[in-house]
């Protein structure tokens, strides 16, 4: 067999794992001095927990788990006991029989209805969809050799096969969304922000809200893998419930410019509003149509204002709404006079003059603040395809790469209500690690530190040095510095190129003499410099 990868999925080397080592305890530091607590849930949900809270892409895209082991063969068991299936191989196997024993080869599909023999259309598809006529032949073909003696193995592995394929037509044909609905009841989580929903409809009666949370785990998404988009990858989040404040926006801007800024990563962050889309909806007339203008508007960088369009005219909305709706694709780049701009079309719209009120207050607060206007786009082409998002919405990018959002998140005020509990509002971002990593390692910007490597090898020569090499490199590890032994007496060259290959900066030998005079040697393959120094001054 030869080894494989799953689609979308990838191994991490050292360096790698390193560096995003590197990523992830700068923005867990970051998370921590702005408030935020650590949370993990489990890596996946029930499905009805996912389901409905992402929009109709969104539910495509999420991982099913196919329930297996015992749970599966119990099932397999149940099914077979509903469907006719033993009475029909019971006569299959009686009609087989009986013609062997007038020496003549059965044949199913020229007697099934000569005979009279009645088999429901599902079984005798399986029979000709599979072609297992053949093997029904042979059965009879050897029944008639040995005077009709019966074969429990052969008439087994008949019924067995026909068992087999019979249930997997059920589960791909017949009873699909039934199966599917007790086979597939579990889901891996798309992201991280519906499990923390979860969580806090369960446990909001114990909680202090305000409730600040971050949370660094993988996700999974059933996506077409390309550069930069995964079926696997890691969202690092951070969320706050239980406080309607738009300083919480004002807040969470901060965190993003001051981790990206740690990461020397130059960003510009785009915001909207969904009150405004909404705006922009009823503006329009097509209130009703709100999902399908966002979701047809969030793939603007990706088709374009002519592939917008053409999917707007797809999804009924008419040519008349969305000339009303051209000023959007033409935006200047002074957020606040767009804002203005948006004032005058709103007149009388009250959700979209609300949407432009929060946003307007994000911006001049984030502004009061320090923050640099070039960092911050007013973008109100952004949607964010996400059908739980009310209110501001962020989206990340980076200014050096091209490269998708790095970055995205939003307030979510109803959230909770799906769970049950009302009245929690929130609002999140998230870090797309594994974006931010390729974008630092196209602009070079993984500083040497964050590579693991080890300081000192220590060459084995044999004999009793090596265990004085050994209580050395414990004396080391105790002051936190990485060492290890070589673990055979081979030649020099090859310790060295050990050493070389694996990025070890220093090899260390203690001999004879080392020991006996309490000096250690190494050479820093690095300059390539050797040097003898004092035990004490080796330990520092």
């Amino acid at each position: 067999m030869k080894p494989s990868l799953a689609k979308g999925t990838r191994d991490f080397t050292a360096q790698e794992v390193s560096r995003r080592k590197y990523i992830i305890n700068i923005l867990q530091n970051n998370f921590e001095l702005f408030g935020f607590q650590p949370l993990e849930t489990p890596s996946f949900e029930n499905l009805s927990t996912l389901t409905g809270k992402y929009g109709e892409e969104g539910d495509r895209l999420i991982f099913k788990i196919l329930e297996s082991g015992e749970y599966m063969n119990s099932l397999k068991e149940s099914w077979l006991k509903k469907s006719t299936l033993e009475g029909q191989i019971d006569r299959l196997i009686d009609s087989i029989e009986h013609f062997s024993n007038n020496n003549d080869r059965f044949d199913f599909l020229k007697y099934r209805d000569l005979l009279g023999i009645t088999f429901n259309n599902e079984f005798s598809s399986i029979i000709e969809k599979f072609d297992l006529n053949n093997e029904i032949k042979e059965y009879s073909e050897y029944l008639i050799q040995n005077n009709n003696n019966k074969n429990v193995f052969l008439e087994g592995s008949l019924r067995h096969k026909i068992e087999n394929l019979y249930f997997q037509n059920l589960i791909k044909e017949i009873n699909s969304k039934q199966l599917t609905k007790e086979i597939s009841d579990k889901a891996l989580r798309y992201d991280l922000t519906v499990p923390f929903a979860r969580f806090v409809a369960m446990n909001h009666g114990k909680m202090t809200f305000p409730y600040k949370r971050y949370q660094i785990q993988p996700v999974w998404r059933a996506d077409k893998p390309q550069k930069g988009r995964y079926r696997e990858f890691y969202q690092c989040d951070a969320d706050v419930v239980g406080s309607e404040s738009l300083l919480q926006e004002v807040e969470l801007v901060q965190l993003y410019l001051k981790s990206f800024a740690d990461l020397k990563v130059p960003v510009t962050i785009h915001m909207n509003n969904r009150k405004i889309l909404s705006g922009l909806a009823e503006y329009a007339g097509i209130t009703d149509k709100l999902i399908d203008f966002t979701v047809a508007l969030d793939k603007l960088d990706k088709i374009g204002k002519e592939g917008v369009v053409k999917e707007l005219l797809e999804r009924e909305i008419s040519q008349e709404s969305i000339d009303k709706l051209d000023f959007l694709f033409s935006q200047s780049d002074d957020a606040l006079e767009n804002l203005l701009q948006l004032k005058e079309k709103f007149a009388g719209n009250e959700i979209g003059l609300k949407g432009v009120e929060e946003l307007e207050y994000v911006l001049t607060q984030s502004l009061s603040l320090g923050v640099d206007m070039q960092n911050l786009v007013f973008n109100i082409t952004l949607a964010r395809g996400l059908d739980y998002y009310t209110g501001a919405i962020f989206e990340v990018k980076a200014d050096e790469v091209a490269m998708g959002s790095i970055g995205g998140g939003g307030r979510y005020d109803n959230l909770t209500e799906v769970f049950g509990v009302k009245n929690i509002p929130g609002i999140g971002i998230s870090f797309g690690l594994d974006r931010i990593y390729l974008v630092m390692e196209e602009l070079n910007l993984f500083p040497e530190e964050a590579s693991s490597k080890i300081e000192y090898l220590f060459a084995n020569s044999g004999g009793e040095e090596t265990i004085e090499a050994l209580k050395l490199i414990m004396q080391l590890r105790a002051k936190g510095i990485s060492a290890e032994l070589y673990p055979e007496n081979a030649k020099i060259n090859k310790q060295f190129t050990y050493a070389e290959k694996k990025g070890i900066k220093n090899v260390v030998f203690l001999g004879e003499e080392e020991i006996k005079n309490n000096t250690v040697t190494y050479k820093d393959l690095e300059a390539g410099e050797k040097k003898t120094v004092s035990l004490e001054e080796f330990l520092g």
